[in-house]
């Protein structure tokens, strides 16, 4: 049966990426992906032949993969952080019902909800939810919702594509209805090119968050009424008391 690799690279370096995706990239004779992640990657696998598509193309891209493992080539599709994670391997599962001769291997990586938190400190040691703020497949006013309910429930908050040149403000509004819910003070934290270069962190409060100019490549964590600001960096609480077995 022909194969392909769905594979996420994680955030970009090299160094980054797990083993298992090292390993599926070097046994593909073809790896496909967005042009900037394919660039990411490119200089460490020579020989390979690379496809790429432009950004909003991935039906395209999908098809473009199976019809290379029809004519019997081991294809590698990437993706950054985690495949299944805001990934391709939903897309590349529903494409291939019309190809039931090609196995799907999909094979992990760090997302940046993960690699992100390694930056601010230990922001995820408790119960936490991820919420995109682009709208281009979801609604706002289901967006809007999933932040308040989760705001209510005392999460951690991790927001991808809280900005872009289209939703300049929605970490702005995204803020307000949070603010509804929480402390002004709560500590919170961003994250820019993670894994990159140019990878810079902050950490500070929702309310000055609430006017923090972030883009595309940021990703933002919003503590809860535990989370603590200890050194400039961001930790929230397990639940133990130290010396306490639960």
């Amino acid at each position: 049966m022909n194969t392909i690799y769905v594979v996420g690279i994680g955030p970009g370096q090299y160094e980054k990426m797990t083993l298992e995706a090292v390993n599926a990239l070097r046994e593909s004779d073809v790896i496909v992906g967005y042009t900037v992640y394919v660039d990411l990657v490119r200089e460490h696998f020579p020989g390979k032949e690379f496809l790429t598509t432009p950004m909003r193309k991935e039906t395209e891209r999908c098809r473009m993969a199976f019809e290379e493992a029809m004519k019997g080539r081991t294809v590698a599709m990437i993706c950054s952080g985690d495949a299944g994670v805001y990934g391709m391997s939903g897309l590349m599962y529903e494409i291939g019902a019309a190809y039931p001769q090609v196995e799907l291997k999909p094979v992990g990586g760090l997302t940046a909800a993960t690699s992100g938190a390694l930056v601010l400190g230990a922001p995820l040691i408790h119960d936490f939810a991820v919420i995109s703020l682009s709208d281009l497949l979801t609604p706002w006013e289901k967006i809007e919702k999933r932040l308040l309910l989760a705001a209510e429930a005392d999460f951690v908050i991790c927001l991808y594509n809280p900005s872009s040149r289209k939703r300049k403000d929605y970490l702005q509004k995204a803020c307000d209805l949070i603010l509804s819910c929480k402390s002004p003070d709560t500590v919170c934290g961003y994250v820019r090119n993670i894994g990159r270069e140019g990878e810079e962190g902050h950490v500070l409060s929702l309310q000055e968050l609430r006017d923090a100019r972030v883009d595309m490549f940021t990703t933002v964590w919003i503590g809860n009424s535990q989370t603590k600001n200890i050194g400039g960096k961001m930790v929230t609480p397990r639940g133990y008391r130290v010396g306490e077995e639960q």
